[in-house]
């Protein structure tokens, strides 16, 4: 038992806010010491440098560079204007706009703070100008900027790749069904929204004049089509077996660096403040999974591997029982801590007993990262909330933060929903 017992002191550090990677390797050092001895990690130096060497990894720091660089450029900024104009006279058409924006932004950046505070910052005043109802504005702005997570090329995506052994462009292929049907539902919520409450999504006066009205086309396809040709490079590359997702992600961030001349943000400073920013992130992202390595080391050792297989593999309802048992489990643990953490951590776990009950490692990562998503939106410690809430004016509470994404967590809770009772819809199981 005393790898279960491991798990849940980690569980209880985490909670108390001890940093989560030297949780992790803290906890693994004293109980595998206690358990096996210093021995047990003869083999840690092995398993670091396979980490380092590993080459779908490599893809991390790569892609938060290209995101990191076309958050300098006022993308978001030029996407959302332009946008507002074209849906805006729609009811709900900003909202719709922030949506389509997000996705973009998603497909071309991946960084969920980044798209959430650049949306806070443009959309969200515009939104409350014409008098758009504040929980609706904010769950919008919310719910869009996670669609990082399951929109290609997301960094969530790579790391369930390496972790569960599945190919990643196998893994971005799949994520797209979900994350367009998730995008759908989302528009049709507030079209119905903004239909039953039209004064909750009023519609924006228009331009008559035809000149002026030709004039915005024009800007906001300027607008669209770099971000909307840089993603279709560094995803139909690696669609179409031209590169490999690392490959591609070299490519994106070159692509990155060319929109920035052509937005005119380009200089070495901007160069040099995104490359610090990416070192920044990625250490953070392998510190925790060094953690992590030397915990599930510890972990399995102490035979908490075995315990928590036999009791899984023991559920009722077999695959189906674990399939649902997982996923409230991920959900539930996504209220209190990272999406790294649960990947590195809880997924390991996981996968042994998915393997051995025959449900297809496709299905469950697709599984996994749509229900990650969804952590992001929960509160007490969805970190969209707080990125929203830091650049939101003074008189958003953050009562209407959560009470505007209660809707948007019932949806991606749907759509997973969707996902686990017809994985055929989605092309995830033969």
């Amino acid at each position: 038992m005393i790898g279960i017992v491991m798990f849940f002191v980690a569980l209880l550090m985490l909670l108390f806010g001890f940093p989560v990677a030297f949780t992790f390797g803290g906890i693994a050092l004293i109980f595998g010491v206690l358990a096996e001895g210093p021995d047990m990690f003869a083999f840690m130096p092995f398993r670091v440098q396979s980490i380092m060497e590993n080459v779908t990894m490599m893809a991390v720091p790569l892609f938060i560079f290209m995101g990191i660089v076309l958050q300098k450029t006022r993308l978001a900024e030029q996407l959302l204007e332009s946008m507002g104009k074209l849906f805006g006279g729609v009811r709900g058409g900003l909202a719709i706009s922030t949506v389509l924006v997000g996705a973009l932004l998603a497909a071309s950046t991946g960084v969920v703070g980044a798209s959430v505070v650049a949306m806070g910052l443009i959309s969200l005043p515009v939104m409350l100008k014409y008098n758009y109802d504040k929980s609706l504005a904010c769950g919008t702005i919310c719910a869009s900027g996670t669609l990082g997570q399951i929109i290609p090329p997301s960094i969530i995506l790579i790391i369930l790749g390496d972790v569960l052994g599945i190919p990643v462009g196998d893994l971005f292929h799949a994520a797209v069904g979900p994350g367009v049907v998730l995008i759908g539902v989302y528009i049709i919520y507030i079209l119905i929204y903004s239909f039953v409450k039209p004064e909750a999504a009023p519609a924006l006066p228009m331009d008559d004049d035809v000149e002026n009205r030709r004039e915005m086309y024009i800007r906001a396809l300027k607008a669209i089509i770099p971000p909307l040709a840089l993603i279709l490079i560094v995803l139909g590359s690696i669609f179409a077996g031209i590169a490999t997702p690392t490959e591609s992600s070299a490519l994106g961030g070159v692509g990155a660096l060319l929109l920035a001349v052509i937005y005119r943000q380009f200089s070495w400073k901007m160069v040099y403040e995104s490359a610090q920013e990416t070192v920044k992130v990625t250490a953070m992202v392998f510190a925790i999974l060094l953690g992590a390595t030397a915990f599930s080391m510890a972990f399995s050792y102490t035979g908490g591997d075995y315990i928590v297989e036999e009791i899984l593999s023991d559920l009722p309802g077999g695959a189906t029982g674990f399939l649902i048992l997982s996923m409230v489990a991920i959900l539930i643990l996504g209220f209190f801590i990272d999406f790294v953490e649960i990947s590195f951590i809880i997924v390991p776990i996981l996968a042994p007993v998915a393997d051995a009950l025959g449900i297809a490692p496709l299905w469950f990562a697709i599984l996994i990262a749509m229900n990650l998503q969804t952590s992001f939106l929960t509160p007490p410690f969805g970190f969209s909330l707080f990125y929203l809430k830091g650049v939101a004016p003074a008189h958003v509470k953050t009562t209407d933060i959560y009470r505007g994404v209660m809707p948007f967590i019932a949806m991606q809770a749907a759509v997973v929903i969707s996902i686990l009772l017809f994985p055929e819809w989605y092309g995830l199981v033969d």
